[in-house]
């Protein structure tokens, strides 16, 4: 006969950055639980809704830096549930958006642990509502298609050119995670669909104090992520939903980047 399991666990998307940004349903499962795994993403404000008698680990996931190995995250989150804790594994953005919510759930089941996941706002979502861009205004865009720039080991990625086409012909917005490091590759795939002058926008720490960004054309969008110096963690935004925000870039005396 199994032995019931005692604890629980919940996988809770913290959003992309403002703490003030979190569900309801977010700050209550954050303040029941007793164990919190919490990514480098997720903004310190957020642990305030949690209990004072709660365990924090800090389990790193940022690409381009030193990660915590994601069979040791699995390992600590399956180890605490067995021990009757209500495990909170607490990560920036959206648990399902590129966040690895899913492998983390596919272990968990096998592990016979039942879970309940609390989606949060997606960064690229986040950093187009705060330059006041639509992704899907009617005028310029059919949908939105979320796209990783980072490979993983021993595959070549995304076919960036058909990417492009499909965008161009669908009109379709492109919202790009983790390509900065890759952005020269990522601009030349996509110059072979998708006119050089569309339209584009970088954004750095979506919808923090610290947020960055910067308005440009697809020709110049590596040059333009080098010269004003923007980095990980950042969205890149492709599409004519931008077309109005360039236009008033154009018009406007005001600095290619501001702070949110």
């Amino acid at each position: 006969m199994n032995t019931p399991i005692k604890g629980r666990c919940t996988l809770v998307g913290a959003g992309p950055g403002d703490p003030e940004l979190l569900t309801l349903k977010a700050v209550k499962a954050i303040a029941s639980a007793t164990v919190l795994l919490v990514d480098d993403l997720v903004n310190d404000a957020v642990l305030e809704h949690a209990s004072p008698k709660a365990r924090i680990v800090h389990v790193g996931k940022r690409g381009g830096c030193k990660s915590t190995p994601q069979a040791f995250i699995d390992k600590l989150m399956i180890s605490a549930v067995l021990e009757g804790e209500h495990v909170v594994r607490l990560k920036g953005g959206d648990p399902f958006i590129f966040g690895r919510g899913g492998e983390e759930v596919e272990n968990l089941r096998q592990a016979g642990i039942d879970v309940v996941v609390v989606n949060g706002i997606t960064s690229g979502q986040a950093a187009l509502t705060g330059l006041g861009v639509s992704l899907t205004h009617r005028d310029h865009a059919q949908g939105v298609l979320f796209m990783t720039g980072h490979a993983q080991p021993g595959a070549q990625g995304p076919d960036w050119p058909s990417v492009a086409q499909v965008c161009h012909q669908q009109r379709i917005t492109l919202l790009i995670y983790m390509g900065t490091s890759r952005s020269a590759h990522i601009q030349a795939g996509l110059l072979q669909g998708l006119p050089a002058k569309t339209s584009v926008a970088v954004v750095q720490n979506a919808s923090r104090h610290d947020q960055r960004y910067a308005v440009t054309t697809l020709d110049a969008l590596h040059n333009t992520l080098h010269n004003e110096g923007i980095g990980s963690p950042c969205i890149i935004a492709v599409g004519d939903v931008l077309t109005s925000l360039c236009a008033l870039k154009e018009k406007s005396s005001l600095p290619l980047r501001c702070a949110a």
